[in-house]
């Protein structure tokens, strides 16, 4: 059995996508997901399955586009993985909640630097699926456009943090 987190995309985020947690973790444990712990109300899901990331991803996304009568993205990554995100944060030193982690499917494209408009002070980094972002003055006044992150989902240092060692526990 492996540990997983996966990430829900636009839920509970601005008033879209509403999903009660609790019927997150009934989803899970109804597609065979075993030890499934929710992580505060923004769609992180933690367990252990026997399928793979991409029969994760796909279960889950059918499951929650049953549920909400439109697409919601997900992604996926092992315990293992998760943690590998908070070593390879290139930002250390700066603060953990002005910090984020864009979760992708894939590694970002080369050109992904190339594409951001509205830049001030913020730092960009690109990551093994992930796209870095310390955000200086914080994200509430940011107006940072990074179109490679798209179809990605933002996860700040202290929650990946909090999810990667809830996921080594299962």
């Amino acid at each position: 059995m492996g540990s997983f987190v996966a990430l829900l995309r636009a839920v509970n985020v601005g008033g879209t996508g509403k999903l009660p947690m609790a019927q997150l973790k009934t989803m899970c444990e109804a597609l065979g997901f075993a030890a499934v712990r929710t992580y505060i109300a923004s769609g992180n899901v933690v367990f252990t399955t026997r399928k793979s990331e991409a029969a994760v991803k796909s279960a889950l996304e059918q499951s929650l586009r049953a549920y909400a009568g439109a697409p919601v993205g997900v992604l996926v990554r092992s315990a293992a993985e998760m943690a590998q995100v908070v070593v390879d944060n290139p930002f250390p030193k700066a603060a953990p909640n002005r910090t984020v982690a864009i979760f992708l499917d894939r590694a970002p494209p080369p050109d992904a630097l190339a594409g951001i408009r509205g830049q001030k002070n913020e730092e960009v980094h690109l990551g093994r699926r992930e796209i870095y972002v310390h955000y200086g003055d914080g994200m509430g006044t940011s107006k940072l456009i990074i179109p490679a992150a798209k179809t990605g989902t933002a996860r700040n240092i202290n929650t990946i943090a909090a999810l990667a060692k809830m996921a080594a526990e299962l």
